[in-house]
């Protein structure tokens, strides 16, 4: 959840006379930094996930699953537990890691040390997984079980949701009607973090989900669970003002979305450009991402019209002004800023050949004096004006302490603001004093309910990143159309009733590269073996992903541009997957065709079958997502009332059968395959 720093953070009216200064600095250490690695190159694939846990606590007596808020208590234990066994191990690289997150009922879990491109380590995915998860669960108490859960179904809702009990009427930070004080993360930089974007925004956040309309549900709702009288913070009125809709889900404070759980994935690239590449490749792969693992159709006690949490975490943290909102004409304010600052990407980032200017084609305003600075410097423009467009924003929370830093040796002020920029797809540059590299963070995906399902789609992504790189796959459209597909990916049941753009011709001119015949132009662990037998010159298979690979050079007769309207068309999910019929081969034959490139025995491919198989079922419709799973729970419940609602009894029984299927008790042949758990 971004950087912790400890030290007395500061008020938004204190804070916000230091943001040019953190600014300034910021992009100084991010000069730094580029100066010393900005040729930097042959690094090695690796790469991590990050996945995310509700622990949960139940009482069984009153049938009632709670949030358990022990985290720190939880943390500690975790800590002591992995330190001794890294002891008794004599090293602590292999260990996995917990860390905090924004809710006090929130685990985040990595690697002890990053993944290679090895096969072995591609296939040591899920059991890594399901390790921590095994941790975890042996260090809480009896009756609290860790969840990969996207959303607890009842944050929020009247009476008792956590364990302990706190009253949402001290939310002093956030001024919820819903939410307390209690729900997150005590380190001084969440509760500042949640005052400082109310209070730079001048109201609270307001988050309307469309509310799932069923056969007995009240037209039009008005929800009878919102205190609308209550009047402790100014903020109160707000929602009979108008921000809550009718027929909608209303929720009101960060912990709503913040306190929802993804899969995220990060690789380190070969070099800066490759970094870049791979990048663009992977923003309009984000929306497909999202809608092949919708998880979330609950929020506050209620069922959504959408099954992502997409939308939810966007409002939660969006601290725009009503000028930047565009409610009124710019007068305090820089900017009219079109999204909230956890978003979608608005800028390609790569300057390669088939990067055409036409496809950054939406509103991305930029700081023109950032932008003139690090051209200045050298940088491109491309570079320049999306390190310019992240630093339109405001620095939200500042510490006293932190100030003043070393540019040299520091990077807490460029990552200040690059880490509160929270888009689909993540640039990284090397943190100071470092042996990691460039790198890209991909975070558009769900939390699974199983570790094999994170396994499997963690596993795709890996797979689908090399299969761009190898064959130099061409993936551009224009953004207003990778946020269409956002917007889409959402909507309820968005794998069978939406239409996607997509690319129709994803390969460089002249066919598909041939991965085999292209040495990387990176002599380093990096790079693979010769391509071809020295003998017979038969192209050789590859041990491992590789991870360096050169570039396709512009064609020598140029590139034919044909209008960027004619590049791509509105695609089912299935056929983006599967293939077009001569035309298009899909993701899964690209990622079959990489697949092809390498040496691996039987066995290893009988394995990262199990995981493909998972997604290609769950594309065909054969398998259901987990939203789709959760919605048809919660609908087919014998207490449910088809009045949209879910009673304290439907959560208690649905998180009893979520844990049933992650332990492989549970046989669910509509959701998992057979024999998906070990």
């Amino acid at each position: 959840m971004g950087l912790l720093s400890l030290g007395t953070p500061l008020a938004w009216d204190d804070a916000k006379r230091y943001a040019d200064h953190v600014r300034t600095h910021g992009i100084t250490q991010f000069l730094s930094i580029w100066d010393r690695l900005k040729d930097r190159c042959g690094d090695e694939l690796l790469w991590g996930d990050e996945i995310e846990y509700l622990v949960v606590s139940f009482d069984n007596e009153g049938k009632n699953a709670r949030l358990s808020l022990r985290q720190t208590e939880i943390l500690a234990k975790l800590a002591a537990i992995t330190s001794d066994i890294a002891s008794a191990r004599g090293e602590s690289a292999s260990v996995p890691t917990f860390h905090p997150e924004y809710g006090r009922f929130m685990l985040e879990s990595t690697p002890g040390s990053p993944y290679s491109g090895s096969l072995s380590d591609i296939l040591s995915v899920e059991d890594d997984m399901r390790w921590r998860r095994q941790l975890a669960r042996r260090y809480l108490k009896q009756d609290e079980i860790p969840y990969t859960l996207t959303s607890f179904p009842r944050l929020g809702v009247p009476g008792v949701f956590t364990d302990p009990y706190f009253d949402p009427a001290d939310a002093k930070s956030s001024h919820s009607l819903f939410l307390p004080e209690e729900i997150t993360n005590p380190h001084a930089r969440f509760p500042t973090l949640t005052a400082n974007i109310r209070r730079r925004r001048g109201s609270k956040v307001a988050i309307n989900l469309p509310l799932y309309i069923d056969s007995r549900t009240p037209r039009p709702f008005v929800d009878p669970t919102i205190p609308w009288q209550r009047n402790i913070y100014a903020e109160d009125p707000e929602a009979k003002r108008g921000a809550a809709l009718n027929d909608h889900i209303y929720m009101d404070a960060m912990g709503f979305g913040m306190g929802c759980c993804c899969l995220q994935i990060t690789f380190q690239s070969c070099n800066v450009n490759e970094a870049r590449r791979l990048y663009d490749a992977l923003v309009p792969v984000a929306p497909l991402m999202l809608a092949l693992t919708a998880a979330s159709p609950l929020f506050r006690g209620y069922i959504a019209d959408v099954d992502c949490r997409w939308d939810v975490i966007s409002a939660c943290v969006d601290d725009r002004t009503e000028e930047e909102r565009g409610v009124k004409p710019l007068k305090e304010n820089r900017f009219r800023i079109p999204k909230s600052r956890y978003s979608s990407v608005s800028l390609y980032l790569s300057d390669h050949w088939m990067h055409r200017p036409e496809y950054n084609d939406i509103d991305a305003p930029y700081d023109q004096a950032i932008f003139d600075r690090l051209q200045k410097h050298g940088i491109d423009s491309i570079l320049a004006r999306h390190i310019s467009h992240l630093f339109i924003r405001d620095p939200i929370v500042i510490f006293s302490e932190t100030i003043d830093q070393d540019d040299e040796n520091s990077n807490d002020h460029f990552e200040n603001i690059q880490s509160t920029n929270w888009q689909t797809v993540r640039f990284k540059p090397p943190p100071v004093n470092s042996p990691i590299g460039w790198r890209v963070e991909f975070r558009s995906m769900e939390v699974q309910m199983t570790d094999f399902e994170n396994a499997a789609f963690s596993i795709f992504v890996v797979l689908l990143s090399r299969a761009i790189l190898a064959f130099n796959l061409n993936l551009y459209l224009p953004i207003s159309k990778v946020d269409e597909n956002m917007a889409r990916a959402q909507k309820r049941d968005a794998l069978h009733t939406q239409k996607f753009y997509f690319r129709k011709d994803v390969f460089p001119p002249g066919g598909p590269s041939r991965p085999e015949s292209r040495c990387s132009s990176c002599s380093s662990s990096g790079a693979s073996s010769p391509a071809t037998s020295p003998v017979d010159g038969t192209p050789r298979k590859e041990k491992k992903l590789r991870n360096c690979w050169p570039s396709v050079p512009r064609p020598a007769n140029g590139v034919h541009a044909k209008p960027v309207e004619d590049e791509y068309e509105e695609m089912s999910l299935q056929e983006i997957m599967f293939g077009k019929a001569d035309a298009f081969p899909g993701l899964f034959g690209l990622v079959y065709a990489y697949l092809d490139t390498l040496d691996m025995e039987e066995e290893e491919r009988v394995k990262l079958e199990r995981y493909l198989d998972l997604i290609k079922r769950r594309t065909d419709g054969t398998l259901k997502t987990a939203a789709t799973w959760i919605r048809e729970f919660v609908r087919t419940h014998p207490a449910y009332k088809f009045d949209s609602a879910v009673s304290q009894e439907i959560n208690y029984d649905l998180l009893v059968a979520v844990d049933e299927i992650e332990r492989g008790v549970r046989h669910t042949p509509d959701f998992l395959p057979q024999g998906a758990k070990r």
